[in-house]
């Protein structure tokens, strides 16, 4: 079945491309176009991504992000304060 008709782009085909690595809407719209013109296939693209087509997702989803996410989040005192500005107080 065709998810994206403007490119002629189908389910099996984002599968593949899923299964080459391409895990984001974005990622398949690079390997194939798929969603680069009028976008109405981009929630079709994420419900097939979200639904095993992409297996490093479901590895990924088996560690927390949430910790991930936090450690990313650089602390305030470590922030520079922006030239000519003094830092905030906490």
């Amino acid at each position: 079945m065709y998810v994206c008709s403007c490119f002629g782009v189908t389910e099996e085909q984002i599968r593949e491309h899923a299964a080459s690595g391409a895990c984001t809407p974005r990622q398949i719209a690079s390997a194939s176009r798929a969603g680069t013109d009028c976008g109405s296939c981009v929630r079709r693209i994420q419900g097939l991504l979200g639904r095993g087509g992409c297996p490093r997702r479901e590895a990924a989803g088996a560690s927390s992000h949430a910790g991930a996410a936090l450690s990313a989040v650089p602390a305030a005192s470590a922030v520079p304060a922006a030239p000519g500005r003094a830092a905030a107080a906490a």
